[in-house]
């Protein structure tokens, strides 16, 4: 018997998926067609994206799960019309492109290379070292699955990484702390502060002015978490008093962000365009893969949801 999978992620995003979702499911050894429209008494499985045709979930009785496309699941995990399992995407592709984009700002600001990409000017300017990686506090702010490998491969360069995250969790490499004591303490040693929380109550404006102003001066923040991590306004004033040393950052809080906003113009801001780690069609679609298999064979979905914590 075949399953009907809907692909309600947009239709901007079907090229990408349409040949490498139906090659991963029937790999995987289900008969299922993959359709960008369906009935909702057709859907056995929802393929989601903010921004797809989909808001009320009510109709879909029969869909045994929706599986996002996202490492976030912020923009619908609050939708009280979705009662089916919701699985969010853990996708070894969008790890690794998440620790190359880490990976590389970190290295950026902590071996001062914008003063010799963007500022040469036929001006020589020698006898400026950094230290080393050894004497450089990293913190990861988030000790999921990203958070887990970025401090894991800045560690393996050399860098003292202080994880933190809500609750006590352990990472072999990393010196984790938990609660608001021990935010407390990781933001007062870091020196550059990556940020791989997930959007939730606990943590909209978890870097207020009172944080950011207890991390040391001329600090480095970089964001490819989410953009409400932020106080934007907080992070405005403590990089104009130099408390701030420079933020890259590659979320927002309204996306694209807008031509007229203060970051763009800002010289110690860096923007990115959310590209710190695409979902890619041909690995997500594996993993999207094995969750069907499982709904079908009576397994439990990988990446479950937890609805009261929110992710």
């Amino acid at each position: 018997m075949s399953v009907t999978v809907f692909f309600a992620a947009g239709e901007d995003r079907w090229p990408d998926y349409r040949d490498h979702l139906s090659a991963a499911i029937a790999e995987a050894g289900v008969n299922a067609r993959v359709v960008l429209d369906a009935t909702p008494e057709e859907a056995d499985y929802i393929v989601f994206a903010p921004g797809g045709p989909i808001e009320d979930f009510r109709p879909y009785r029969n869909a045994k799960a929706v599986l996002n496309l996202w490492a976030g699941v912020e923009n619908i995990v609050g939708n009280a019309t979705l009662t089916q399992p919701l699985c969010r995407m853990v996708d070894p592709a969008l790890t690794a492109g998440m620790v190359e984009w880490v990976t590389g700002h970190v290295l950026r600001h902590h071996l001062g290379m914008d003063v010799h990409i963007l500022g040469q000017n036929g001006i020589w300017r020698g006898g400026i070292a950094p230290p080393i990686a050894s004497e450089r506090p990293v913190a990861i702010l988030g000790l999921g699955e990203l958070g887990r490998a970025c401090g894991r491969a800045l560690a393996g360069l050399g860098f003292p990484v202080m994880g933190w995250s809500r609750t006590a969790k352990a990472v072999p490499g990393l010196d984790c702390h938990a609660k608001e004591e021990g935010l407390r303490h990781v933001l007062s040693r870091a020196e550059i502060a990556v940020l791989l929380l997930p959007l939730t109550a606990e943590t909209d404006t978890i870097l207020n002015a009172d944080r950011i102003a207890s991390m040391p001066r001329g600090a480095i923040i970089i964001n490819p978490g989410r953009g409400a991590l932020i106080d934007d306004d907080a992070l405005l004033a403590a990089l104009d008093a130099g408390q701030i040393g420079h933020a890259t950052l590659d979320v927002f809080r309204e996306e694209p962000l807008p031509p007229s906003h203060p970051f763009w113009q800002h010289p110690k801001i860096t923007v990115t365009p959310h590209i710190a780690s695409e979902t890619r069609g041909s690995s997500a679609s594996r993993v999207i893969a094995e969750n069907i298999r499982r709904g079908e064979a009576g397994e439990s979905f990988l990446y479950l949801v937890d609805r009261r914590q929110g992710y």
